[in-house]
């Protein structure tokens, strides 16, 4: 396993749609592997494969709180939200690919999502609370779209010009 660079705005490609994987095997479990690594290290709750600069539909995600509570890695292969509810809520966000900008987005409270897991097997199941709002924000991700994305264009542009003034200071 590996911590790899997580990319941050502006660059090109979290702007990319990713591609769908055609096989879960062992080449991808490596990446999923490294990714997950990486989003410990970050430290953050999702991740998704073009964020290190691999333009697959791949996401890891660890919703655990905390050092007290036992890690629970999930993973997702081409995941897909087949039923979204018409409930929507806000809920503040925030992205590894741009470092300390939050604000809120509003979402729909319940997905169901289909992908396939770590040993390839297809799965079918609902998502609501923080579970439905860190799925969707990172296949936001496999379709080129930013959380800030979902803001005005004026608080984007601010949260750009700060991410590049921090970039710039480290």
């Amino acid at each position: 396993m590996a911590i790899r660079e997580i990319r941050v705005v502006p660059d090109p490609v979290l702007k990319q749609r990713s591609v769908e994987v055609e096989t879960v095997d062992d080449e991808l479990r490596a990446l999923m592997d490294d990714m997950l690594e990486t989003m410990y290290d970050a430290p953050g709750i999702g991740l998704a494969a073009v964020q290190i600069g691999v333009p697959k539909r791949v996401i890891v995600m660890d919703l655990s709180k905390g050092e007290d509570e036992p890690k629970q890695p999930r993973f997702f292969v081409n995941p897909e939200i087949v039923w979204a509810s018409e409930e929507t809520a806000p809920y503040e966000e925030g992205c590894l690919s741009v470092p300390e900008i939050f604000d809120e987005v509003e979402r729909p409270t319940r997905v169901r999502l289909r992908y396939l897991n770590y040993q390839g097997e297809q799965v079918e199941e609902d998502a609501e609370g923080l579970y439905a709002v860190c799925i969707q924000h990172e296949m936001d991700h496999l379709n080129g779209v930013l959380f800030i994305d979902h803001l005005s264009r004026l608080k984007r542009e601010q949260a750009v010009k700060k991410v590049r003034k921090l970039v710039k200071a480290t």
